[in-house]
């Protein structure tokens, strides 16, 4: 599994990669058809599911996060 880090942002983390942000927190995702279920840290319960067009916003001590997906198979992740 290829993994990012927080230096890589903004950047588009594809289908079997995660991005590790400053603190430590990790965020994957798993395709749920077009929608794509948005994992934080080791958990299996999709912290939310994102449908194309529609953002997501994690919160950590360094700071916020905003998570967008398209059609494709990947989400992108940038600092806010």
């Amino acid at each position: 599994m290829s993994s990012f880090t927080e230096a890589d942002l903004p950047t588009d983390v594809h289908h079997g990669e995660m991005i590790t942000l400053g603190d430590g927190t990790t965020v994957r995702f798993e395709s749920n058809g077009e929608a794509k279920n948005i994992m934080v840290n080791d958990g299996f319960e999709p912290a939310c599911t994102l449908f194309p067009g529609n953002d997501y916003t994690v919160q950590t001590g360094q700071g916020s996060y905003k998570i967008t997906c398209e059609f494709g198979d990947s989400m992108h992740i940038e600092k806010i």
